[in-house]
Protein backbone atom coordinates (compact mmCIF):
# COMPACT_ATOMS: atom_id res chain seq x y z
CA UNK A 1 0.00 0.00 0.00
CA UNK A 2 1.91 3.32 -0.67
CA UNK A 3 2.37 5.28 2.08
CA UNK A 4 3.89 8.71 2.15
CA UNK A 5 6.43 9.09 0.13
CA UNK A 6 4.70 7.49 -2.74
CA UNK A 7 1.83 9.78 -2.62
CA UNK A 8 4.16 12.97 -2.13
CA UNK A 9 5.68 12.02 -5.10
CA UNK A 10 2.18 12.01 -7.46
CA UNK A 11 1.52 14.88 -5.44
CA UNK A 12 4.41 16.56 -6.85
CA UNK A 13 3.44 15.42 -10.16
CA UNK A 14 -0.44 16.91 -10.15
CA UNK A 15 0.93 20.08 -8.38
CA UNK A 16 3.11 20.03 -11.50
CA UNK A 17 0.67 19.05 -14.27
CA UNK A 18 -2.76 19.53 -13.37
CA UNK A 19 -2.79 22.64 -10.67
CA UNK A 20 -4.56 25.70 -12.11
CA UNK A 21 -6.62 23.40 -15.02
CA UNK A 22 -10.16 23.56 -15.17
CA UNK A 23 -11.94 20.39 -15.63
CA UNK A 24 -13.65 20.19 -18.84
CA UNK A 25 -15.41 17.14 -19.06
CA UNK A 26 -15.41 13.85 -16.34
CA UNK A 27 -15.54 10.33 -17.83
CA UNK A 28 -16.62 7.29 -15.14
CA UNK A 29 -16.25 3.61 -16.84
CA UNK A 30 -16.13 1.54 -13.42
CA UNK A 31 -18.77 2.59 -10.68
CA UNK A 32 -16.66 0.95 -8.83
CA UNK A 33 -14.25 3.76 -8.61
CA UNK A 34 -16.39 6.46 -7.62
CA UNK A 35 -18.41 4.09 -4.54
CA UNK A 36 -17.49 6.63 -1.86
CA UNK A 37 -19.24 9.28 -3.78
CA UNK A 38 -22.78 8.89 -2.35
CA UNK A 39 -24.56 10.86 -4.37
CA UNK A 40 -23.36 8.58 -7.42
CA UNK A 41 -21.15 8.39 -10.43
CA UNK A 42 -23.40 11.09 -12.36
CA UNK A 43 -23.24 13.55 -9.45
CA UNK A 44 -19.63 12.97 -9.22
CA UNK A 45 -19.69 13.58 -12.90
CA UNK A 46 -21.81 16.81 -13.02
CA UNK A 47 -20.02 18.17 -9.98
CA UNK A 48 -16.31 18.35 -10.77
CA UNK A 49 -16.85 19.34 -14.35
CA UNK A 50 -15.91 22.67 -14.91
CA UNK A 51 -14.62 23.01 -11.50
CA UNK A 52 -10.80 24.64 -11.77
CA UNK A 53 -7.94 21.98 -9.20
CA UNK A 54 -7.14 24.88 -6.80
CA UNK A 55 -4.40 23.55 -5.17
CA UNK A 56 -2.87 19.59 -4.68
CA UNK A 57 -2.23 18.73 -1.04
CA UNK A 58 -1.44 15.62 1.25
CA UNK A 59 -1.40 14.87 4.63
CA UNK A 60 0.16 11.44 5.65
CA UNK A 61 -1.74 9.16 2.97
CA UNK A 62 -4.40 11.20 1.85
CA UNK A 63 -3.99 12.91 -1.37
CA UNK A 64 -6.35 15.53 -2.63
CA UNK A 65 -7.25 18.36 -5.23
CA UNK A 66 -9.10 22.02 -3.58
CA UNK A 67 -11.51 23.20 -6.41
CA UNK A 68 -13.12 26.00 -6.81
CA UNK A 69 -16.31 26.89 -8.70
CA UNK A 70 -18.14 25.06 -6.44
CA UNK A 71 -21.17 26.43 -4.05
CA UNK A 72 -19.98 24.38 -0.93
CA UNK A 73 -16.04 24.41 -0.01
CA UNK A 74 -15.12 20.65 -0.90
CA UNK A 75 -12.36 18.84 -2.40
CA UNK A 76 -11.63 15.87 -4.50
CA UNK A 77 -10.11 12.96 -2.71
CA UNK A 78 -7.96 10.36 -4.65
CA UNK A 79 -7.58 7.07 -2.02
CA UNK A 80 -5.31 5.22 -4.13
CA UNK A 81 -5.59 1.59 -2.39
CA UNK A 82 -3.57 -0.97 -3.25
CA UNK A 83 -3.25 -0.55 -7.12
CA UNK A 84 -4.81 3.07 -7.75
CA UNK A 85 -2.30 5.08 -9.62
CA UNK A 86 -3.24 9.01 -11.53
CA UNK A 87 -1.45 9.19 -14.76
CA UNK A 88 -1.44 12.00 -17.01
CA UNK A 89 -1.72 11.17 -20.65
CA UNK A 90 -2.35 12.72 -23.58
CA UNK A 91 -6.02 12.36 -24.79
CA UNK A 92 -4.76 10.55 -28.10
CA UNK A 93 -2.83 7.70 -25.84
CA UNK A 94 -4.35 4.06 -25.62
CA UNK A 95 -6.51 3.23 -22.67
CA UNK A 96 -4.81 1.49 -20.24
CA UNK A 97 -6.22 -2.01 -19.32
CA UNK A 98 -7.47 -0.43 -15.71
CA UNK A 99 -8.56 2.95 -16.51
CA UNK A 100 -11.62 3.65 -14.01
CA UNK A 101 -12.51 7.15 -14.28
CA UNK A 102 -10.91 9.80 -16.71
CA UNK A 103 -10.93 13.67 -16.37
CA UNK A 104 -10.34 15.92 -19.41
CA UNK A 105 -8.55 18.40 -18.56
CA UNK A 106 -8.10 22.67 -19.99
CA UNK A 107 -5.34 23.50 -22.45
CA UNK A 108 -2.02 24.73 -21.40
CA UNK A 109 0.97 24.78 -23.30
CA UNK A 110 2.32 21.42 -24.17
CA UNK A 111 1.04 19.65 -20.62
CA UNK A 112 -1.02 16.80 -21.29
CA UNK A 113 -4.74 16.80 -21.64
CA UNK A 114 -5.87 14.27 -19.27
CA UNK A 115 -5.68 13.23 -15.77
CA UNK A 116 -6.88 9.32 -15.98
CA UNK A 117 -7.56 7.04 -12.33
CA UNK A 118 -6.38 3.73 -13.00
CA UNK A 119 -6.87 0.84 -10.31
CA UNK A 120 -6.16 -2.93 -10.92
CA UNK A 121 -7.41 -4.39 -7.92
CA UNK A 122 -10.42 -1.53 -6.92
CA UNK A 123 -9.56 -0.94 -3.27
CA UNK A 124 -8.33 2.97 -3.99
CA UNK A 125 -11.11 5.30 -6.08
CA UNK A 126 -12.41 9.29 -6.11
CA UNK A 127 -15.09 10.89 -4.29
CA UNK A 128 -15.57 14.71 -3.40
CA UNK A 129 -15.46 15.35 0.52
CA UNK A 130 -16.70 18.61 1.74
CA UNK A 131 -14.05 20.91 3.49
CA UNK A 132 -13.87 21.60 7.20
CA UNK A 133 -12.06 23.62 9.38
CA UNK A 134 -8.62 21.88 10.76
CA UNK A 135 -9.30 20.54 14.41
CA UNK A 136 -5.46 22.84 15.24
CA UNK A 137 -6.37 26.16 12.87
CA UNK A 138 -3.09 24.62 10.88
CA UNK A 139 -2.99 24.14 7.48
CA UNK A 140 -4.83 20.75 6.34
CA UNK A 141 -1.73 19.70 4.49
CA UNK A 142 1.58 19.96 2.17
CA UNK A 143 0.75 21.74 -0.58
CA UNK A 144 -1.53 24.31 0.80
CA UNK A 145 -2.21 27.17 3.17
CA UNK A 146 -5.86 26.65 3.85
CA UNK A 147 -6.68 25.44 7.15
CA UNK A 148 -9.30 23.10 5.73
CA UNK A 149 -8.88 19.76 5.32
CA UNK A 150 -11.62 17.17 3.53
CA UNK A 151 -13.96 15.49 6.10
CA UNK A 152 -12.86 12.25 4.92
CA UNK A 153 -9.52 13.05 6.57
CA UNK A 154 -10.15 14.65 9.31
CA UNK A 155 -9.32 12.58 12.17
CA UNK A 156 -5.54 11.66 10.92
CA UNK A 157 -2.78 13.22 12.56
CA UNK A 158 -0.60 15.43 11.35
CA UNK A 159 2.07 13.47 9.33
CA UNK A 160 5.89 12.71 9.88
CA UNK A 161 7.66 15.37 7.75
CA UNK A 162 4.72 18.02 8.33
CA UNK A 163 6.71 20.90 9.71
CA UNK A 164 3.66 22.10 11.62
CA UNK A 165 4.18 18.63 13.76
CA UNK A 166 7.05 18.68 16.58
CA UNK A 167 8.52 15.95 18.32
CA UNK A 168 6.92 16.46 21.63
CA UNK A 169 3.52 15.99 19.83
CA UNK A 170 5.06 12.60 19.07
CA UNK A 171 5.90 11.81 22.60
CA UNK A 172 2.56 13.07 23.90
CA UNK A 173 0.34 10.69 21.78
CA UNK A 174 2.74 7.67 22.43
CA UNK A 175 2.53 8.32 25.97
CA UNK A 176 -1.39 8.53 25.49
CA UNK A 177 -1.39 5.14 24.78
CA UNK A 178 -0.52 1.71 26.13
CA UNK A 179 0.46 -0.40 23.10
CA UNK A 180 3.29 -1.76 21.37
CA UNK A 181 5.68 0.96 19.58
CA UNK A 182 4.97 -0.44 16.02
CA UNK A 183 1.06 -0.95 16.14
CA UNK A 184 1.40 3.21 17.62
CA UNK A 185 3.68 4.52 14.60
CA UNK A 186 1.44 2.42 12.13
CA UNK A 187 -1.70 4.37 13.88
CA UNK A 188 -2.49 7.14 11.45
CA UNK A 189 -4.50 9.04 14.50
CA UNK A 190 -0.97 8.66 16.30
CA UNK A 191 1.35 10.13 13.72
CA UNK A 192 0.21 10.17 9.59
CA UNK A 193 1.98 8.19 6.76
CA UNK A 194 3.65 5.65 8.44
CA UNK A 195 2.79 1.94 6.61
CA UNK A 196 4.82 -1.29 7.55
CA UNK A 197 7.97 -0.91 4.82
CA UNK A 198 8.61 2.15 6.35
CA UNK A 199 7.67 1.55 10.12
CA UNK A 200 10.30 -1.73 10.06
CA UNK A 201 13.12 0.72 8.45
CA UNK A 202 12.48 3.19 11.09
CA UNK A 203 12.56 0.85 14.02
CA UNK A 204 15.92 -0.55 12.10
CA UNK A 205 17.34 2.83 12.19
CA UNK A 206 16.45 4.04 15.50
CA UNK A 207 17.71 0.20 17.17
CA UNK A 208 14.89 -0.74 19.05
CA UNK A 209 11.96 -3.40 18.76
CA UNK A 210 8.69 -2.10 17.37
CA UNK A 211 7.51 -4.39 20.64
CA UNK A 212 8.20 -1.90 23.16
CA UNK A 213 5.37 -0.09 25.18
CA UNK A 214 4.83 2.91 24.66
CA UNK A 215 3.65 3.31 28.36
CA UNK A 216 7.52 2.91 29.00
CA UNK A 217 9.13 4.97 25.80
CA UNK A 218 11.23 7.81 27.46
CA UNK A 219 11.67 10.97 25.64
CA UNK A 220 15.48 10.83 23.93
CA UNK A 221 13.99 7.56 22.62
CA UNK A 222 11.01 9.19 21.23
CA UNK A 223 13.73 11.69 19.96
CA UNK A 224 15.88 9.13 18.42
CA UNK A 225 12.53 7.78 16.70
CA UNK A 226 11.34 11.04 15.66
CA UNK A 227 14.77 11.39 13.17
CA UNK A 228 14.65 8.05 12.30
CA UNK A 229 11.44 8.68 10.90
CA UNK A 230 12.16 11.71 9.05
CA UNK A 231 15.30 10.75 7.94
CA UNK A 232 13.94 7.47 6.18
CA UNK A 233 11.15 8.86 4.76
CA UNK A 234 13.16 12.10 3.46
CA UNK A 235 15.41 9.53 1.73
CA UNK A 236 12.64 7.35 0.38
CA UNK A 237 11.10 10.53 -1.04
CA UNK A 238 14.26 11.62 -3.02
CA UNK A 239 14.32 7.94 -4.34
CA UNK A 240 10.58 8.39 -5.31
CA UNK A 241 9.44 5.87 -3.00
CA UNK A 242 9.28 2.31 -2.81
CA UNK A 243 8.01 0.18 -6.14
CA UNK A 244 8.26 -3.70 -5.58
CA UNK A 245 6.01 -3.98 -8.89
CA UNK A 246 4.68 -1.87 -11.80
CA UNK A 247 1.85 -0.73 -9.67
CA UNK A 248 3.37 2.37 -7.85
CA UNK A 249 4.56 4.78 -10.18
CA UNK A 250 4.29 8.61 -10.62
CA UNK A 251 2.57 10.56 -12.94
CA UNK A 252 4.49 9.59 -15.93
CA UNK A 253 4.63 5.69 -14.87
CA UNK A 254 8.17 6.41 -13.34
CA UNK A 255 8.89 3.44 -10.42
CA UNK A 256 10.72 4.91 -7.50
CA UNK A 257 13.45 2.73 -6.41
CA UNK A 258 13.91 3.50 -2.36
CA UNK A 259 13.70 -0.87 -2.54
CA UNK A 260 17.62 -0.98 -2.89
CA UNK A 261 18.33 0.65 0.08
CA UNK A 262 16.36 -1.22 2.45
CA UNK A 263 17.95 -2.20 5.42
CA UNK A 264 15.39 -4.73 6.96
CA UNK A 265 11.73 -4.81 5.30
CA UNK A 266 12.01 -7.61 2.66
CA UNK A 267 15.37 -9.29 3.60
CA UNK A 268 14.90 -11.97 6.08
CA UNK A 269 17.74 -14.58 6.72
CA UNK A 270 20.42 -11.72 5.26
CA UNK A 271 22.92 -10.19 7.34
CA UNK A 272 22.20 -7.25 9.09
CA UNK A 273 24.43 -4.78 7.51
CA UNK A 274 24.87 -2.41 10.45
CA UNK A 275 25.80 -5.81 13.10
CA UNK A 276 28.32 -6.79 9.97
CA UNK A 277 29.77 -3.53 10.30
CA UNK A 278 30.85 -4.12 14.10
CA UNK A 279 31.91 -8.04 13.45
CA UNK A 280 28.38 -9.53 14.36
CA UNK A 281 27.09 -12.15 12.70
CA UNK A 282 22.82 -11.88 12.69
CA UNK A 283 20.76 -12.25 10.31
CA UNK A 284 17.42 -10.31 9.61
CA UNK A 285 14.23 -12.08 10.65
CA UNK A 286 10.58 -11.84 9.87
CA UNK A 287 7.46 -12.24 12.49
CA UNK A 288 4.11 -12.35 11.56
CA UNK A 289 2.46 -8.56 13.11
CA UNK A 290 -1.06 -7.68 12.78
CA UNK A 291 -1.58 -10.01 9.31
CA UNK A 292 1.42 -8.79 7.84
CA UNK A 293 5.44 -9.55 8.75
CA UNK A 294 7.99 -7.70 10.89
CA UNK A 295 11.60 -7.77 10.00
CA UNK A 296 14.03 -6.88 12.61
CA UNK A 297 17.51 -7.47 13.30
CA UNK A 298 17.35 -9.50 16.71
CA UNK A 299 20.69 -8.42 18.50
CA UNK A 300 20.52 -4.76 17.50
CA UNK A 301 16.71 -4.62 18.30
CA UNK A 302 16.31 -7.01 21.30
CA UNK A 303 13.00 -7.33 22.15
CA UNK A 304 11.74 -6.05 25.53
CA UNK A 305 12.11 -8.41 28.54
CA UNK A 306 9.28 -10.08 29.43
CA UNK A 307 7.82 -9.58 33.42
Amino acid sequence: MPELPEAEVVRRGLESWVRGRRIEAVEVLDARSVRRHLDGPQDFRDTLQGCTVEAVVRRGKFLWMNLSGLTTPAALVAHLGMSGQLLVEEPDAPDEKHLKVRLSLSERGQDPGELRFIDQRIFGGMFLSELVPTPDGGPGGLGSESPLIPHAAAHIARDVLDPARSTEMLYAALRRRTTQVKRAILDQTVIAGVGNIYADETLWQAGFSGLRNTATIRRNEVIRLDEALKDVMTRALAAGGTSFDALYVNVNGASGYFDRSLNAYGREGKPCQRCAEQGITSLIRRDAFMGRSSFTCPVCQPRPRRR
